[in-house]
């Protein structure tokens, strides 16, 4: 019995764990309220951060006419889910000498929920 409701409490948990880590994008909208001073979603125009149209698939320190740390040139990190969650956690850790003063998310859920709006509105 205890075997058979593990293997259905497991089964439940991977079948729901795609879909609590996709974000509400509503909610990612008002967390990166934090983050509009600085970096804009919907026109390739750079602020104190690069723009982050076309973001997901776009490798760190790419953006034309951003003057990016040479750690985040650097890098190597092509942005996804997992490395901007990575990076929005703790950017200073996760990319050392960045010049991103923001101390990160970390809450998970914030982290998802921007994702999930990024993902949304930074198509090129």
């Amino acid at each position: 019995m205890f075997k058979t409701l593990s293997i259905a409490v497991t089964a439940v948990l991977v079948t729901l764990s795609p879909a609590l880590a996709a974000g509400d994008a509503e909610k990612g909208k008002r967390v990166f309220n934090q983050c509009k001073a600085c970096h804009v979603v919907n026109a390739e125009k750079n602020r104190v951060g690069p723009h982050l149209v076309g973001l997901f698939g776009r490798t760190a320190g790419s953006v034309e006419n951003f003057r990016y740390s040479k750690s985040m040139k650097d890098s190597g990190i092509v942005w996804n889910a997992e490395t901007l969650d990575a990076y929005l956690a703790n950017p200073r850790q996760y990319v050392k000498g960045t010049r991103m003063a923001f101390p990160g998310l970390k809450k998970a859920s914030d982290r998802d929920d921007v994702s999930a709006y990024l993902r949304e509105v930074t198509k090129p």
